[in-house]
């Protein structure tokens, strides 16, 4: 039974992959993973801001009272509270290399193309396999177009491709005009992969407080029907690996997303409520199913219920919509 997949031109010995997320900050935690089945693994995102607020905070820090005694030890910050801003984000991804044989994939957030550069630099020179870039832009400015937000996503894209030669994946939100045209400007700009798709977390009001505040909520199997059925139009139709996130629980949504088309599947909600051993029960029955069914490898059945190879490629657009309209009893 061949489970291996190729993605962002890794060579993975099954489709599961624990997406970003809080697990993976603790290395032992990933190597339970690993032990558990994960083909491998995607770091939470470091974001720019982070990076300027340390910046800002080792500047005051030893500036602001540079006339006060040299014994005043107490005035610099506690480095504890800074466990991973990007110089210990930078030094966990060389200590896990060392600890781990799956491949690691960095995650960075950024907001200007300098940040994206500098630190996709940094994160290729600690030694990360691969790179996911979580472009989380809430375009919220009336003065700005859905082209001038596509422009920006793909200079980012071609930047990030021009400064590292380490496989780049882009982390999508399901909010565009056109998905279909997004993914296939990212592809020509250099994205080895795309990772459909992004939550946009949305904040929530407390009407005790009156403050808005975040509030985080884990995905549910229902989500992953948007991903299934992008991954399924654009299966053969663009060049760059597609990998599937949101709502992915167990075998059945595997086996789906890699009937649509995609090379690997990411899961993280799953994981935080059944625990890191879900993984080796998702991949033993995701092999039972397989061997039941004849189905020698996942390269057999990848793309076999895309858009491209459907008997009737309306069940995905239109034509759907109305079936399912009428089909509720």
């Amino acid at each position: 039974m061949n489970l291996s997949t190729k993605y962002l031109g890794l060579d993975l010995k099954n489709p599961i992959i624990p997406s970003a997320g809080p697990l993976a900050k603790e290395i032992d935690n990933v190597k339970l993973m690993e032990d558990a089945g994960a083909a491998a693994i995607v770091l939470w995102s470091l974001f720019e801001e982070q990076i300027e607020h340390e910046e800002l905070e080792l500047h005051h820090h030893t500036t602001v009272h540079s006339e006060s005694s040299a014994e005043a030890t107490s005035y610099f910050p506690d480095t504890s509270e800074y466990t991973f801003g990007p110089d210990a984000y930078l030094e966990y991804i060389k200590k896990l290399k060392e600890s781990v044989s799956i491949p690691v994939i960095a995650s960075l957030n950024g907001k200007s193309v300098g940040g994206w550069i500098n630190y996709a630099k940094q994160i290729q020179e600690a030694g990360a396999d691969a790179m996911e870039l979580n472009i989380y832009r809430l375009a919220a400015d009336l003065t700005k177009s859905g082209a001038d937000v596509d422009k920006e996503y793909i200079e980012i894209v071609k930047a990030v491709r021009a400064a590292v030669q380490i496989p780049i994946a882009v982390k999508l939100g399901p909010f565009f005009s056109s998905t279909a045209w997004i993914a296939d400007q990212l592809d020509k700009a250099g994205a080895n992969g795309l990772v459909l798709f992004n939550r946009f977390y949305q904040p929530d009001i407390d009407l005790e407080n009156l403050e808005v505040v975040p509030n985080v909520l884990l995905s549910t199997p229902m989500a992953m029907r948007l991903p299934l059925r992008w991954i399924a139009i654009l299966y053969g139709r663009i060049n760059a690996d597609l990998s599937a996130t949101s709502g992915i629980y167990t075998d059945k949504d595997v086996l789906k997303m890699i009937m649509a088309g995609a090379k690997t599947t990411q899961m993280l909600s799953s994981l935080l409520k059944y625990g890191i051993g879900h993984i080796t029960e998702v991949i033993t029955k995701l092999q039972y199913w397989m061997e039941v069914n004849e189905y020698e490898s996942l390269d057999q059945m990848r793309g076999s219920m895309s858009y491209k190879n459907s008997a009737d490629p309306a069940q995905f657009e239109r034509a759907n919509y109305m079936k399912v309209l009428n089909s509720y009893k």
